[in-house]
């Protein structure tokens, strides 16, 4: 069976690997369609704290089940599926609380075990959604990501009439962009140092677009809202450095949502935190966010296939890394076709 396998940080190919097989609990699926994630290459670059090595990366992904283990009854065979990578234990002070996406003995497939990146790949039945029959499996393969969008604005809590700031035009900020209309907020404002990026936004629903590599984004943004600010700050960036300017333009009571996974430091002025009392959220994966998702897509209101911008084979995902590493202006989502 084929697999895309990263051995070690920068050491990856695609491998004939052992098939896996369905333990009790779990469903084997047959991956039809899987997405790059920026996650994927920090797997590649090293700079996943989590991971282990090695390992067949991938954690955005659909298909059709294959084989069901021991006691499972919520799929059969043939089922068109889409996988939550988030696998919890359900004892611990998060799982306790609601916050599963945090649990303290928490495995990601694709990071702690292996992904959709695979022919076939053995996943817990408790993670497979199953797709409404207009949902096909390239759009399945990108639910994870509005997931990730979906968990970032409830962790901000979103007031009526609140205006939100995505810093980032990527492909999280661009789920983060349509979620965020979805959900009924009016006015968005994307930041990029990319123009094709931010034509893209614009296309997809952005009020307002301002490239910070020849606009002063401050200027722009403390003029648009009056000097104001804005309530809902979401960094899609994920660049520490951005921190101070994220404190400077969210408005008194505003929320700033942050979901990089960068070790390095952020400058952080408390007196600004303080005098406008702001709240800043940590978001990680998401929280049970599947079932909206899915929803929202099978209603029209999101528009995943709108962020492919390649489809590849999985023979070329080495091709595909070095365009996302070398040339990213010419990629949005990257989806890999494994199977039929």
């Amino acid at each position: 069976m084929k697999a895309f396998q990263v051995k070690a940080p920068h050491d990856y190919q695609v491998a004939d690997v052992v098939p896996p097989q369905a333990a009790a609990g779990e469903a084997l699926v047959r991956v039809a369609f899987a997405g790059i994630c920026g996650s994927d290459m920090h797997i590649i670059h090293g700079d996943n704290a989590f991971v282990r090595f090695p390992r067949i990366t991938g954690h955005e992904f659909a298909g059709v089940v294959e084989a069901v283990g021991d006691g499972v009854q919520n799929v059969a065979v043939g089922d068109r599926v889409c996988i939550d990578p988030v696998i919890s234990c359900g004892q611990c002070y998060p799982c306790r609380i609601g916050r599963p996406n945090v649990c303290s003995a928490l495995e990601v497939i694709g990071v702690h075990r292996d992904g959709g990146f695979e022919e076939s790949v053995a996943v817990p039945a408790a993670n497979v959604h199953h797709l409404p029959d207009h949902i096909g499996l390239d759009a399945a393969a990108l639910v994870e990501p509005y997931t990730i969008a979906a968990n970032v604005l409830d962790r901000m809590q979103p007031h009526p009439g609140d205006r939100l700031m995505i810093l980032g035009a990527g492909v999280i900020g661009m789920t983060i962009l349509q979620m965020a209309l979805a959900k009924g907020i009016e006015e968005v404002i994307v930041t990029d140092v990319i123009h094709e990026r931010l034509a893209a936004a614009k296309e997809l629903g952005a009020t307002y677009v301002f490239n910070s590599r020849d606009q002063d984004v401050e200027n722009e943004v403390l003029a648009l809202t009056n000097g104001e600010g804005v309530p809902l700050i979401a960094d899609a960036a994920c660049v520490p450095a951005l921190l101070p300017q994220m404190l400077l333009l969210a408005s008194p009571a505003g929320r700033i949502g942050l979901l990089g996974f960068s070790v390095q430091p952020s400058e952080l002025v408390q007196l600004e935190v303080i005098k406008k009392e702001l709240t800043l959220v940590g978001s990680r994966l998401n929280n049970r966010k599947f079932p909206e998702v899915l929803e929202l897509m099978a209603s029209g209101q999101l528009n995943p296939l709108a962020l492919v911008s390649h489809r590849l084979p999985l023979s070329e995902m080495p091709s595909a890394i070095d365009m996302l590493d070398h040339r990213p202006e010419e990629a949005r989502k990257v989806l890999i076709q494994i199977s039929a």
